[in-house]
């Protein structure tokens, strides 16, 4: 039986972002745990945690599924912040990593190959208010051809260097100028059953 541990990493902005999409999509997860027979554990950044805790859930959990709307270009600063602080209680325990994967006798060894999540996976739901023709065109001025999962790059390296494999993310676009609600959902959806089955 699979094991999914669910982050919601929005943070509420009175009359900008008030958090609905992201909840919904991760009560979408929770209930595709549901109809599979998957357990999950769930953590609400923004209502707080216990990083001890966290490292905890993050253990039990086959799978990490990260659900987030995008700041600036970023997750919102509280999950940075989650990020410092749990998964330095995880290299302080001696359960997410144990070093970067340099040793002195073998300087040579890979940075970043020190975690001790291998076999576990991690992906990611992001809610934008930018149009998906903006990811992966080169005609589009902002990111020239990148892509959506380029700019996150970095969110996905912390849970690489613990040992994660990444999956394929999930991208909602246009969700202020034009929500597509059901066209998301279904995506959605279809795109854990294609990932996690």
């Amino acid at each position: 039986m699979k094991h999914l541990h669910i982050i919601n990493a929005h943070q509420y902005y009175h009359g900008i972002s008030e958090g609905k999409l992201t909840k919904t999509l991760a009560e979408t997860t929770k209930t595709f745990c549901d109809d599979h027979g998957y357990t999950y554990t769930e953590t609400i950044i923004e209502n707080g945690y216990d990083p001890a805790e966290e490292v905890e859930k993050y253990v039990k959990a086959d799978v990490v599924v990260l659900h987030t709307p995008v700041y600036w270009f970023n997750t919102p600063w509280i999950h940075k912040k989650y990020v410092d602080e749990v998964f330095n209680t995880g290299l302080a325990l001696g359960k997410l990593l144990k070093d970067d994967g340099r040793t002195r006798k073998d300087p040579s060894k890979n940075y970043g190959t020190g975690g001790l999540m291998q076999g576990r996976k991690m992906t990611m739901v992001a809610s934008w208010n930018a149009p998906d023709e903006f990811s992966g065109n080169k005609d589009q001025y902002l990111l020239q051809g990148k892509t959506a999962d380029d700019v996150l790059y970095n969110v996905g390296v912390n849970y690489r260097f613990c040992g994660y494999e990444l999956l394929p993310n999930f991208h909602c676009f246009n969700v202020i100028k034009d929500p597509q609600i059901e066209t998301y959902l279904r995506g959605y959806r279809n795109h854990l059953e294609q990932i996690i089955k």
